[in-house]
């Protein structure tokens, strides 16, 4: 038996049936029916029977069928869970299928639009750089030149927040909808959330006149219902939940029924307001991101001394440990001089690790001595992901006046008034 073939183990721990997968030092590993692993001890194993063995695919030429009346969607494929398959020389899940393959994969994509779809690159969401949204910007452009009624890119959901929020800056005055779209759930499994997504973002794109960049997901954990979300203000806020991804001080723009396909607006649809254009990032920008926590040394901020910029996930509504009040917090003083230090080097925002919420260093002490040596940020509700985009931005092509933009609303990263209604936790108290 060889990894590949279907058997059936019978075990001091029970009966399994599944795809033999290759083995891990004194494990016995399978692929049951749900998509899950499950690894054996050898020693367990009283029986193993072989079910079936491997077939050879057997690849078949593509053929797809165009209806010239409907409008033409552009995929951008850059891997992810939604493209990913088992690899049994390794036992694996990798992003093995071409844009070719997923038309078949998803054939109802057919029926809704004509499709046409283009490989950018296969790989990871957390091996994304600054670079790859430059690729992806210029692949966007190039379809807009085309004439295509929309974008979806594929993309893996870890980082796919930090994507959406890039070119949400990178595309300027996008006339039309690009919509990147993930899965939680790799195909190969029954609970694959994968066609839903992606069924769902073309029904939006073909019947509406969105323009701009938001992602396409799962609303709740079941498959009737997916949401747009902008771009700029979501997150993904669960590991492996199909409805990993939620509005940030914000409402979804839009929702689609995935079995009537009907479409309920939301918010208003944004519009194109001029020409494309691409400003993109500086490729070797150092921005960085620190996260704030209990019992922090200087050291910690030094770190980034030779960096362009420093994103702060404060405490709170922006809080960092500065103050010296005991003999316990003498580090604190030493932390407050470096963070003042960075601000006379570079731009050094707060954004605030609740998440939800305002940051607002004006209440308490340790914010106020934050504003006074120029850290910056006040009043913005964004995620410290999408401030470590629009700092990196910003410095990318308004170098001289970043201190001044990075508060104001320039793609709607920031709420003109914050709306609690996505987090009930916090709706009861405002």
């Amino acid at each position: 038996m060889k990894p590949g073939d279907r058997v059936k183990v019978e075990s001091k721990i029970g009966s399994f049936e599944g795809v033999l997968m290759p083995e891990e030092n004194e494990f016995l590993v399978l692929k049951l029916n749900t998509g899950y692993n499950i690894s054996i001890n050898k020693k367990q194993v009283t029986k193993t029977e072989l079910v079936e063995k491997q077939k050879e695919p057997v690849e078949k030429q593509i053929k797809t069928e165009q209806n010239k009346s409907l409008p033409t969607i552009s995929i951008l494929h850059t891997g992810g869970t939604i493209a990913s398959k088992v690899d049994y020389d390794t036992g694996a899940v990798y992003n093995k299928f071409t844009p070719e393959e997923m038309l078949k994969m998803f054939p109802e994509l057919t029926k809704i639009a004509n499709i046409s779809s283009k490989l950018l690159s296969n790989m990871s969401s957390d091996d994304m750089r600054f670079s790859h949204y430059n690729v992806m910007a210029k692949a966007v452009e190039e379809e807009v030149k085309k004439g295509v009624k929309g974008i979806i890119i594929t993309h893996g959901t870890d980082t796919m927040h930090y994507t959406s929020a890039a070119l949400s800056f990178a595309l300027e005055n996008c006339p039309i909808p690009v919509l990147l779209v993930g899965a939680q759930r790799s195909s190969d499994r029954g609970s694959s959330d994968a066609a839903v997504n992606l069924i769902c973002a073309a029904t939006f794109i073909v019947n509406t006149n969105y323009a701009g960049v938001a992602l396409c997901m799962h609303e709740h954990s079941e498959d009737n219902h997916c949401v747009i979300l902008s771009g700029a203000k979501c997150r993904k806020m669960h590991s492996s939940r199909r409805d990993a991804f939620q509005p940030i001080n914000t409402t979804p723009i839009a929702r689609i029924d995935n079995n009537t396909k009907q479409i309920t607006i939301l918010k208003e649809l944004k519009k194109s307001e001029g020409k494309l254009l691409l400003k993109l990032f500086d490729e070797k920008l150092k921005i960085g991101l620190l996260k704030v926590h209990t019992n922090m040394y200087a050291e910690e901020f030094q770190t980034f001394s030779k960096f362009d910029g420093l994103v702060i996930e404060g405490t709170g509504l922006g809080h960092a440990p500065i103050n010296e009040i005991d003999k316990f917090t003498k580090e604190h003083s030493k932390i407050f001089d470096e963070v003042k230090n960075l601000a006379k080097k570079m731009p050094v925002v707060m954004a605030t690790q609740t998440i939800y919420g305002i940051v607002d260093m004006n209440v308490y002490t340790p914010g106020r001595r934050l504003l006074e040596i120029g850290v910056l940020g006040n009043y913005c509700d964004m995620t410290p992901e999408t401030a470590f985009i629009k700092l990196a931005w910003l410095l990318s092509n308004h170098a001289k006046e970043t201190k001044d933009l990075f508060n104001k609303n320039l793609r709607g990263e920031i709420s003109e008034s914050i709306a609690y209604e996505t987090n009930p936790s916090i709706s009861q108290q405002n």
